[in-house]
């Protein structure tokens, strides 16, 4: 219904000056449809609050509402061109007038959960990209045909806007940092099997895919929920923190569009709290993450934890073990040689890890399962309060190359969910022992007793690209040693 629409607001930008990626695609499509949602929000409430025979205020009225910045209606209903600004004047009012109002919503909110706190916040991180007024005015055309009415519209909606992050995860300048396959999502929170009643959080939320999935998983799971339930569901189950701020819009636009109105989304660094701050009430059941990994934390951040490194995955392992009430849960993606790293952080939490908690489980994802990520990942799943005995390993291998246009889906994914029920061995699972495993490192490394060794065949554009990288280091090397004769 709405594809086509999507496609005309891309060919726009494609066109425009101040928008150059998939990630100011989707940064600029994000904003307008936020503004959108939120007109539809507020008419709905309208028409709530005058059949309850009471008044509602609007959020945004006057010169800022929708209809008549943007999208102003003649009488046949459709946008009256003679009202409508463009150009010069729409990039003015949108520039100078619009945002700056928005943004002052945030000194104005009651607290950060509120609809006003997320407009504010938004709008104070973000800027319009679009240069010109004549393609701007042609989006909000496009924005406008889209509707919210219906769960119909907003599941349709939503897998296009999941299509549009996809995308920007493969088309570089860090976009992937914002993306994990949804497929090994949905493969997590299934081992997770988070209840109704239960929080759920992702401090390092990114586009929030766990958060999306594991509402699909509970609403799938609880189909005749209670009026309570359902409250719960929106507004006390789903926690998210987020450091960036284009991951932090697109997160709140994507839980708008999976069905929650008001996501308890915080823009802030989590690696910046004191985990000896950190109390019961500020602790989850289930937490689910793909941290960051290979990036690196000040000395000043690296104070708040007890095993200080500069790996930002470290810290954030750190940060989701206390996080976690006792008999709480955890699915976390992680670079594979954290299992067997010899620094002394590493072998330190490895230690933690074991000893604070049961880690169960260890899925070993092949090369590709993230496309253009170079490392090669696993995912632990562990529970806070007792002691690891025994660990359950599982080599995934889909029997193919993984890509762009091949990549990781559910049936690849489907085996190992059955297995781990049962925590049963095959020709690619394998338990291990804690007495097993050596104390003074805690090697935790993959090493299938059952002679399993998946090949990791490369595409031959893979290894030319190697080549000409080998070629030009070489002539680099080269060089240095001529200017040296």
């Amino acid at each position: 219904m709405f594809q086509q629409a999507f496609k005309n607001i891309d060919n726009v930008l494609w066109k425009e000056a101040g928008c150059s990626s998939e990630l100011d695609y989707t940064e600029q499509t994000s904003w307008l449809l936020f503004l959108k949602y939120l007109e539809g929000l507020e008419q709905d409430k309208e028409v709530e609050a005058e059949l309850g025979g009471k008044k509602y205020s609007r959020i945004l009225d006057g010169e800022f509402c929708w209809e008549n910045w943007a999208a102003p209606k003649d009488a046949s209903g459709k946008i009256d061109h003679n009202k409508a600004q463009t150009g010069d004047d729409l990039l003015v009012f949108v520039n100078q007038k619009l945002f700056p109002h928005l943004h002052s919503f945030k000194a104005k909110a009651t607290g950060p959960n509120t609809i006003e706190y997320k407009i504010g916040e938004i709008f104070g991180e973000i800027k319009n990209r679009i240069q010109s007024g004549y393609n701007l005015r042609e989006i909000i055309d496009h924005i406008d045909e889209l509707r919210f009415a219906s769960q119909t519209e907003k599941h349709e909606l939503s897998h296009l806007y999941e299509a549009k992050i996809k995308n920007m995860g493969n088309a570089g300048r860090n976009g992937g940092e914002y993306y994990t396959p949804r497929p090994l999502i949905r493969a997590i929170v299934a081992v997770t099997a988070p209840r109704l009643g239960e929080t759920i959080c992702d401090p390092a939320v990114g586009s929030a895919g766990f958060l999306c999935e594991s509402f699909a998983y509970l609403r799938a799971a609880n189909p005749k929920r209670t009026t309570a339930q359902h409250e719960t569901l929106q507004t006390k189950t789903f926690y998210g923190k987020e450091k960036k701020s284009l991951a932090y819009v697109i997160a709140i636009m994507n839980m708008i569009l999976h069905g929650i109105e008001a996501p308890n989304i915080i823009h802030t660094n989590t690696l910046t709290e004191n985990l000896a701050d950190i109390q019961e009430k500020d602790r989850f059941d289930v937490i689910l993450a793909n941290p960051p990994f290979g990036g690196k934390e000040r000395k000043e951040v690296q104070q708040n934890f007890p095993i200080q490194t500069g790996e930002t995955a470290f810290l954030f392992l750190q940060h989701f073990i206390k996080s976690l009430k006792a008999g709480g849960r955890a699915g976390i993606v992680i670079k594979n040689t954290f299992l067997s790293n010899t620094d002394k952080a590493s072998v330190s939490l490895r230690k933690l890890l074991l000893e604070s908690c049961n880690l169960h489980t260890v899925l070993d994802c092949p090369g590709g399962t993230f496309i253009g990520a170079g490392v090669k990942t696993v995912v632990l799943f562990f529970e806070k309060g007792a002691p690891t005995r025994k660990v359950w390993f599982y080599q995934l291998d889909p029997g193919r190359n993984m890509g762009k246009t091949n990549p990781l889906n559910d049936a690849d994914l489907a085996e190992f969910i059955e297995l781990q029920k049962t925590k049963a061995d095959s020709p690619k699972s394998w338990s291990v022992e804690v007495t097993a495993i050596d104390p003074k490192t805690f090697d935790l490394s993959v090493k299938n007793p059952n002679g399993f060794d998946p090949i990791a065949h490369r595409s031959p554009q893979e290894i030319m690209i190697e080549i000409a990288a080998l070629d030009a280091e070489s002539a680099k090397i080269l060089n240095s040693i001529s200017k040296l004769l």
